[in-house]
């Protein structure tokens, strides 16, 4: 007995060894699987307080002379708060997400009105938008060709390539490109993208744009857009973005974009008139920047062109008539200009002893155009077409955060009245854990 007693033990004490074992490796594997080391947490805000001097009447462009006096109003807003989270797996393997709440995100509530017999109300407690921005697995094989799948930035134009706060002088991002284009523009697709010495290369394929959604006053802006759960791919676009970097602090890139927008919708027009109709799409910008001994330089042009855009007009402004329809149904331009310069300096860096701080006096021109017509269009919406000059300030007390103060008006044809504002700001922009690219 004393013999099987012992046998019995051993074999006891064995199991409790190989489970303890496993227990150990197991640990080691999850380890291996998830470490600190390898996570990039990050993001931006801002918050700004702006005062316009001017009506905010959705009549002030067909009544001008009613709206000439108007004391104007005053806003505070969050533009933009972003959390970003990324992880690198190793052997080439990494996710990037951005989590983006707009303008202080969505709020609703149900209440029990007491004043109306308990009724039960649906209250929207707050306008705004959350929206995943990003969501993307990345696989490297090298500097020079990444692969990156899912949902993406879409770098055309200079603001959709830098758009932190920290990028840019004024208090809202520049407004030039932000009333033609999707800003942020992301969509759900593939990139391939790549570093050879002194160049960066990005060619995307996402779906394209949704020309139901197209406007007199942002172009294609809302063409990115989905009212529904899903976005509607039933046709792709492609886009291909250079940049370079060959020369000392000077930076230039150009980015296009191609895509047919027309019937990229849940519902379709298949009519034997409409056969032929594409809608295509095309964009082309090229920007640059120069920084160095405090002196900061920036500028752009970019120019759109939307094929049919007679037809597609027609088309827009007979849809769906429904309370809850999405579509703007409005008439939208052949083409579309923005362009737009900035120049900064230092006026700290003179100084000695002031570490990381900057303060940086600028002026912006921003000169754009949402509504170009067609030929033979019977409205010419003039109100579209714009000048804006802006003086301002931004103070860095150290590099992640920045205050900025600017004074703006906006110039339109003399027959409007021009819109002057006065705003301050105050943002971030930074990553907490180190950043792996």
């Amino acid at each position: 007995m004393k013999l099987k007693t012992i046998v019995k033990c051993a074999a006891l004490g064995l199991a409790l060894s190989v489970s303890a074992l496993q227990a150990q490796n197991t640990q080691a594997d999850s380890t291996k699987l998830f470490s600190l080391s390898r996570l990039t947490v990050g993001g931006y805000g801002e918050a700004v307080y702006t005062r316009n001097f001017y009506s905010d009447n959705m009549f002030r462009y067909s009544r001008p002379e009613q709206y000439k006096d108007a004391k104007g109003h005053g806003r505070v807003d969050l533009p933009h708060v972003v959390i970003n989270l990324g992880y690198d797996f190793g052997k080439g393997w990494s996710m990037g997400s951005e989590i983006e709440f707009e303008h202080g995100g969505n709020e609703v509530a149900v209440e029990i009105e007491a004043e109306e017999t308990g009724e039960f109300e649906h209250e929207i407690e707050r306008g705004g938008e959350v929206a995943l921005e990003q969501f993307w697995i990345q696989k490297s094989f090298g500097k020079g060709f990444n692969i990156r799948a899912g949902h993406i930035i879409v770098p055309v134009g200079q603001t959709n390539n830098a758009h932190l706060p920290t990028e840019f002088f004024t208090c809202y991002r520049p407004e030039g490109e932000f009333n033609i284009l999707p800003c942020t523009w992301h969509e759900t697709g593939i990139s391939l993208w790549g570093k050879l010495g002194n160049w960066r290369y990005e060619a995307i394929v996402v779906p394209s744009l949704n020309s139901n959604m197209f406007n007199n006053a942002n172009w294609v802006k809302n063409g990115s857009a989905s009212a529904y759960e899903f976005r509607v791919a039933n046709r792709l676009a492609g886009a291909l973005r250079i940049d370079n970097y060959s020369i000392k602090n000077f930076h230039w890139g150009v980015s296009g974009y191609v895509g047919n927008t027309f019937n990229n919708d849940l519902i379709t027009n298949e009519a034997e008139k409409y056969k032929n109709v594409k809608g295509t799409v095309v964009i082309g910008t090229a920007e640059f920047d120069y920084k160095a001994k405090g002196l900061v330089v920036r500028g752009n042009f970019d120019y759109g062109h939307l094929g049919e855009a007679a037809i597609i007009s027609t088309y827009n402004k007979n849809q769906n008539h429904q309370s809850f329809s999405p579509y703007p149904r409005s008439l939208v331009g052949e083409a579309a200009i923005a362009c737009g310069g900035e120049i900064a300096y230092d006026i700290m860096r003179p100084m000695r002893n002031t570490g990381d701080q900057k303060l940086y006096l600028f002026g912006r021109y921003d000169y754009y155009d949402s509504y170009i017509p067609y030929e033979g269009a019977l409205t010419s919406y003039e109100w579209t077409e714009r000048h804006v000059m802006t003086l301002g300030v931004n103070y860095y007390p150290i590099k992640q955060v920045v205050i900025k103060a600017e004074y703006a008006k906006r110039f339109l044809k003399e027959q409007f009245n021009d819109e002057p504002s006065f705003s301050l700001g105050v943002a971030y922009s930074g990553f907490f854990t180190k950043q792996h690219n």
